[in-house]
Protein backbone atom coordinates (compact mmCIF):
# COMPACT_ATOMS: atom_id res chain seq x y z
CA UNK A 1 0.00 0.00 0.00
CA UNK A 2 1.29 3.50 -0.83
CA UNK A 3 0.60 5.69 2.21
CA UNK A 4 0.73 9.48 2.29
CA UNK A 5 1.78 10.63 5.79
CA UNK A 6 1.52 14.21 7.05
CA UNK A 7 3.72 15.05 10.03
CA UNK A 8 6.05 12.37 8.70
CA UNK A 9 9.18 13.82 10.35
CA UNK A 10 7.49 14.75 13.64
CA UNK A 11 7.80 12.91 16.93
CA UNK A 12 5.04 10.40 16.16
CA UNK A 13 5.28 10.53 12.38
CA UNK A 14 8.96 9.64 12.40
CA UNK A 15 7.98 6.40 14.16
CA UNK A 16 5.05 5.73 11.80
CA UNK A 17 7.24 5.89 8.68
CA UNK A 18 9.65 3.04 9.57
CA UNK A 19 6.76 1.01 11.03
CA UNK A 20 4.97 1.15 7.68
CA UNK A 21 8.09 0.49 5.61
CA UNK A 22 9.09 -2.51 7.75
CA UNK A 23 5.63 -3.97 7.10
CA UNK A 24 6.11 -3.69 3.33
CA UNK A 25 4.22 -0.47 2.66
CA UNK A 26 5.52 2.42 0.57
CA UNK A 27 5.52 5.84 2.24
CA UNK A 28 5.08 9.28 0.70
CA UNK A 29 5.92 11.77 3.43
CA UNK A 30 5.03 15.46 3.57
CA UNK A 31 8.18 17.59 3.94
CA UNK A 32 8.28 21.34 4.42
CA UNK A 33 12.06 21.76 4.46
CA UNK A 34 15.15 20.33 2.82
CA UNK A 35 16.13 18.83 6.18
CA UNK A 36 12.79 17.03 6.49
CA UNK A 37 13.02 15.81 2.89
CA UNK A 38 16.50 14.42 3.51
CA UNK A 39 15.34 12.63 6.66
CA UNK A 40 12.49 10.98 4.76
CA UNK A 41 14.76 9.91 1.92
CA UNK A 42 17.22 8.42 4.39
CA UNK A 43 14.35 6.50 6.03
CA UNK A 44 13.40 5.00 2.67
CA UNK A 45 10.31 7.12 1.98
CA UNK A 46 9.36 9.23 -1.03
CA UNK A 47 8.92 12.96 -0.54
CA UNK A 48 5.93 15.22 -1.16
CA UNK A 49 7.12 18.80 -0.73
CA UNK A 50 4.61 21.05 0.97
CA UNK A 51 3.07 21.91 4.34
CA UNK A 52 -0.19 21.67 6.26
CA UNK A 53 -1.28 25.10 5.05
CA UNK A 54 -0.41 24.28 1.44
CA UNK A 55 -3.68 22.59 0.58
CA UNK A 56 -2.70 21.81 -2.99
CA UNK A 57 0.33 19.82 -1.78
CA UNK A 58 -1.99 17.84 0.51
CA UNK A 59 -4.37 17.12 -2.34
CA UNK A 60 -1.49 15.98 -4.55
CA UNK A 61 -0.17 13.67 -1.84
CA UNK A 62 -3.60 12.16 -1.19
CA UNK A 63 -4.26 11.69 -4.90
CA UNK A 64 -0.98 9.77 -5.30
CA UNK A 65 -1.67 7.38 -2.41
CA UNK A 66 -3.74 4.32 -1.55
CA UNK A 67 -4.25 5.59 2.01
CA UNK A 68 -3.54 8.68 4.13
CA UNK A 69 -2.37 9.09 7.72
CA UNK A 70 -2.82 12.65 8.95
CA UNK A 71 -0.41 12.90 11.89
CA UNK A 72 0.69 16.49 11.37
CA UNK A 73 -0.38 19.33 13.68
CA UNK A 74 1.21 22.64 14.60
CA UNK A 75 1.38 22.53 18.40
CA UNK A 76 1.65 26.29 18.82
CA UNK A 77 -0.37 26.86 21.96
CA UNK A 78 0.11 30.63 21.69
CA UNK A 79 -1.82 30.50 18.40
CA UNK A 80 -3.91 27.40 18.99
CA UNK A 81 -7.05 28.63 17.23
CA UNK A 82 -5.07 29.26 14.05
CA UNK A 83 -3.38 25.85 14.32
CA UNK A 84 -6.77 24.17 14.79
CA UNK A 85 -8.16 25.95 11.73
CA UNK A 86 -5.16 24.86 9.63
CA UNK A 87 -5.79 21.30 10.80
CA UNK A 88 -9.49 21.47 9.91
CA UNK A 89 -8.80 22.80 6.43
CA UNK A 90 -6.11 20.15 5.86
CA UNK A 91 -8.52 17.34 6.76
CA UNK A 92 -11.18 18.84 4.52
CA UNK A 93 -8.74 19.05 1.60
CA UNK A 94 -7.57 15.45 1.98
CA UNK A 95 -11.11 14.21 2.60
CA UNK A 96 -12.28 15.86 -0.60
CA UNK A 97 -9.76 13.84 -2.61
CA UNK A 98 -10.67 10.57 -0.89
CA UNK A 99 -14.44 11.08 -0.99
CA UNK A 100 -16.29 8.20 -2.62
CA UNK A 101 -13.29 5.90 -2.56
CA UNK A 102 -12.33 2.93 -0.40
CA UNK A 103 -8.94 4.41 0.47
CA UNK A 104 -8.40 4.54 4.27
CA UNK A 105 -7.92 7.93 5.92
CA UNK A 106 -6.68 8.09 9.54
CA UNK A 107 -7.16 11.42 11.32
CA UNK A 108 -5.32 12.14 14.56
CA UNK A 109 -7.08 13.64 17.58
CA UNK A 110 -6.70 13.48 21.37
CA UNK A 111 -8.26 11.78 24.39
CA UNK A 112 -7.69 14.64 26.86
CA UNK A 113 -11.07 16.37 26.60
CA UNK A 114 -13.17 13.46 25.34
CA UNK A 115 -14.70 12.88 28.80
CA UNK A 116 -12.98 14.97 31.52
CA UNK A 117 -13.29 13.51 35.01
CA UNK A 118 -14.11 9.98 33.91
CA UNK A 119 -12.48 7.27 31.82
CA UNK A 120 -12.98 8.12 28.15
CA UNK A 121 -13.70 5.29 25.74
CA UNK A 122 -13.80 4.95 21.99
CA UNK A 123 -17.58 5.28 22.16
CA UNK A 124 -17.38 8.87 23.43
CA UNK A 125 -18.13 11.39 20.69
CA UNK A 126 -15.95 14.44 20.15
CA UNK A 127 -16.15 17.17 22.78
CA UNK A 128 -17.81 20.08 20.99
CA UNK A 129 -16.11 22.63 23.28
CA UNK A 130 -12.60 21.52 22.25
CA UNK A 131 -11.11 24.14 19.90
CA UNK A 132 -9.38 21.50 17.78
CA UNK A 133 -11.98 20.32 15.26
CA UNK A 134 -10.15 17.28 13.85
CA UNK A 135 -12.98 14.88 14.65
CA UNK A 136 -15.73 17.10 13.29
CA UNK A 137 -13.74 17.51 10.06
CA UNK A 138 -13.21 13.74 9.92
CA UNK A 139 -16.95 13.17 10.35
CA UNK A 140 -17.64 15.61 7.54
CA UNK A 141 -15.23 13.72 5.27
CA UNK A 142 -16.97 10.46 6.16
CA UNK A 143 -20.35 11.97 5.26
CA UNK A 144 -18.91 12.77 1.83
CA UNK A 145 -17.99 9.12 1.35
CA UNK A 146 -14.41 8.91 2.61
CA UNK A 147 -13.39 5.87 4.65
CA UNK A 148 -12.25 7.65 7.82
CA UNK A 149 -11.13 6.58 11.29
CA UNK A 150 -10.00 8.82 14.15
CA UNK A 151 -7.03 7.81 16.28
CA UNK A 152 -6.95 9.61 19.61
CA UNK A 153 -3.57 10.08 21.26
CA UNK A 154 -3.27 10.73 25.02
CA UNK A 155 -1.74 13.92 26.49
CA UNK A 156 1.61 12.18 26.92
CA UNK A 157 3.09 10.36 23.96
CA UNK A 158 6.53 9.54 25.30
CA UNK A 159 9.85 8.08 24.24
CA UNK A 160 13.23 9.23 22.96
CA UNK A 161 12.96 12.60 21.25
CA UNK A 162 9.88 13.68 23.23
CA UNK A 163 9.32 17.44 23.00
CA UNK A 164 5.80 17.53 24.40
CA UNK A 165 4.24 18.04 27.81
CA UNK A 166 6.74 16.09 29.94
CA UNK A 167 9.77 18.06 28.69
CA UNK A 168 7.73 21.22 29.24
CA UNK A 169 7.15 20.22 32.87
CA UNK A 170 10.84 19.47 33.28
CA UNK A 171 11.65 22.91 31.90
CA UNK A 172 9.23 24.61 34.31
CA UNK A 173 10.69 22.69 37.27
CA UNK A 174 14.21 23.72 36.27
CA UNK A 175 13.19 27.36 35.92
CA UNK A 176 11.17 27.55 39.15
CA UNK A 177 13.39 25.31 41.28
CA UNK A 178 10.44 23.14 42.33
CA UNK A 179 8.39 20.36 40.75
CA UNK A 180 4.71 21.01 41.33
CA UNK A 181 1.30 19.39 41.08
CA UNK A 182 -2.15 20.82 41.76
CA UNK A 183 -4.14 19.95 44.89
CA UNK A 184 -3.62 16.32 45.87
CA UNK A 185 -2.08 15.53 42.49
CA UNK A 186 -4.36 12.55 41.94
CA UNK A 187 -5.73 13.82 38.64
CA UNK A 188 -4.90 11.22 36.00
CA UNK A 189 -3.12 11.39 32.66
CA UNK A 190 -3.20 8.57 30.12
CA UNK A 191 -0.05 7.88 28.10
CA UNK A 192 1.45 5.78 25.31
CA UNK A 193 4.92 5.15 23.94
CA UNK A 194 5.45 6.55 20.44
CA UNK A 195 6.41 3.12 19.05
CA UNK A 196 3.22 1.52 20.34
CA UNK A 197 1.24 4.39 18.82
CA UNK A 198 3.01 3.95 15.47
CA UNK A 199 2.13 0.24 15.40
CA UNK A 200 -1.51 1.09 16.08
CA UNK A 201 -1.65 3.48 13.11
CA UNK A 202 -0.46 0.62 10.91
CA UNK A 203 -2.99 -1.85 12.32
CA UNK A 204 -5.88 0.57 11.78
CA UNK A 205 -4.71 1.16 8.23
CA UNK A 206 -4.42 -2.54 7.45
CA UNK A 207 -7.84 -3.13 8.99
CA UNK A 208 -9.36 -0.61 6.58
CA UNK A 209 -10.45 1.94 9.20
CA UNK A 210 -13.23 -0.45 10.23
CA UNK A 211 -14.28 1.51 13.34
CA UNK A 212 -14.90 5.25 13.67
CA UNK A 213 -12.58 5.82 16.66
CA UNK A 214 -9.56 4.17 18.25
CA UNK A 215 -7.55 4.99 21.39
CA UNK A 216 -3.75 4.72 21.54
CA UNK A 217 -3.65 4.32 25.33
CA UNK A 218 -1.23 2.16 27.31
CA UNK A 219 -1.34 3.79 30.77
CA UNK A 220 -5.01 4.54 31.44
CA UNK A 221 -4.33 7.17 34.09
CA UNK A 222 -1.03 8.08 35.74
CA UNK A 223 -1.52 10.38 38.77
CA UNK A 224 0.05 13.74 37.96
CA UNK A 225 1.78 13.72 41.32
CA UNK A 226 3.82 10.65 40.28
CA UNK A 227 5.10 12.55 37.25
CA UNK A 228 6.03 15.52 39.43
CA UNK A 229 7.83 13.24 41.89
CA UNK A 230 10.02 11.69 39.20
CA UNK A 231 10.92 15.13 37.87
CA UNK A 232 11.69 16.43 41.38
CA UNK A 233 13.93 13.46 42.20
CA UNK A 234 15.80 13.62 38.92
CA UNK A 235 16.38 17.38 39.18
CA UNK A 236 16.94 17.25 42.95
CA UNK A 237 14.32 19.94 43.59
CA UNK A 238 11.44 19.95 46.10
CA UNK A 239 8.10 18.45 45.07
CA UNK A 240 5.27 20.71 46.20
CA UNK A 241 1.54 21.16 45.80
CA UNK A 242 -0.02 24.27 44.32
CA UNK A 243 -3.56 25.47 44.83
CA UNK A 244 -5.64 25.98 41.71
CA UNK A 245 -5.45 29.73 42.22
CA UNK A 246 -1.64 29.60 42.36
CA UNK A 247 -1.24 27.12 39.50
CA UNK A 248 -1.41 29.72 36.72
CA UNK A 249 1.49 31.64 38.19
CA UNK A 250 3.61 28.47 38.33
CA UNK A 251 2.60 26.65 35.14
CA UNK A 252 1.45 29.57 32.99
CA UNK A 253 -0.89 28.55 30.15
CA UNK A 254 -0.20 24.91 30.97
CA UNK A 255 -2.09 25.13 34.29
CA UNK A 256 -5.36 24.05 32.65
CA UNK A 257 -3.68 20.83 31.51
CA UNK A 258 -1.72 20.24 34.71
CA UNK A 259 -4.99 20.02 36.65
CA UNK A 260 -6.88 17.95 34.09
CA UNK A 261 -8.28 14.59 35.18
CA UNK A 262 -8.64 12.72 31.90
CA UNK A 263 -8.16 8.93 32.16
CA UNK A 264 -8.87 6.95 29.02
CA UNK A 265 -9.30 3.32 28.02
CA UNK A 266 -8.18 1.45 24.91
CA UNK A 267 -10.12 -1.73 25.69
CA UNK A 268 -12.23 -1.59 22.54
CA UNK A 269 -9.22 -0.80 20.38
CA UNK A 270 -7.33 -3.76 21.81
CA UNK A 271 -10.33 -6.03 21.31
CA UNK A 272 -10.91 -4.93 17.72
CA UNK A 273 -7.31 -5.04 16.50
CA UNK A 274 -5.42 -7.29 18.90
CA UNK A 275 -3.17 -4.34 19.66
CA UNK A 276 -1.22 -4.68 22.91
CA UNK A 277 1.22 -2.01 24.16
CA UNK A 278 4.66 -3.61 24.59
CA UNK A 279 6.93 -0.62 25.20
CA UNK A 280 7.98 0.93 28.51
CA UNK A 281 5.19 2.69 30.39
CA UNK A 282 5.32 6.40 31.21
CA UNK A 283 6.91 6.58 34.66
CA UNK A 284 9.88 4.23 34.04
CA UNK A 285 10.41 5.81 30.63
CA UNK A 286 10.57 9.34 32.05
CA UNK A 287 12.71 8.11 34.95
CA UNK A 288 15.82 7.92 32.73
CA UNK A 289 18.75 10.32 32.41
CA UNK A 290 18.05 10.92 28.72
CA UNK A 291 14.78 12.68 29.50
CA UNK A 292 16.73 15.25 31.49
CA UNK A 293 19.61 15.63 29.05
CA UNK A 294 17.54 16.57 26.00
CA UNK A 295 18.22 20.09 24.83
CA UNK A 296 14.54 20.99 24.50
CA UNK A 297 13.98 20.34 28.23
CA UNK A 298 16.04 23.39 29.07
CA UNK A 299 13.94 25.72 26.91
Amino acid sequence: MRVFVTGATGFVGSAIVPELIAAGHHVLGLARSDKAAAALTEAGADVQRGSLDDLESLREGAAAADAVIHAGFNHDFANYAAAAETDRLAIEAIGGVLAGSSRPFIVTSGTALAAPGRRATEEDAANSTFPRKSEEAAASAAERGARVAVLRLPPSVHGDGDHGFIPLLIGVAREKGISAYIGDGLNRWPAVHRLDAARLYRLILENGCAAPRYHAVADEGVPFREIAEVIGRRLNVPVVTKSRSAAADHFGWFAQFAGLDCPASSALTQERLGWRPTQTSLIPDVDRPSYFEMKQNAN
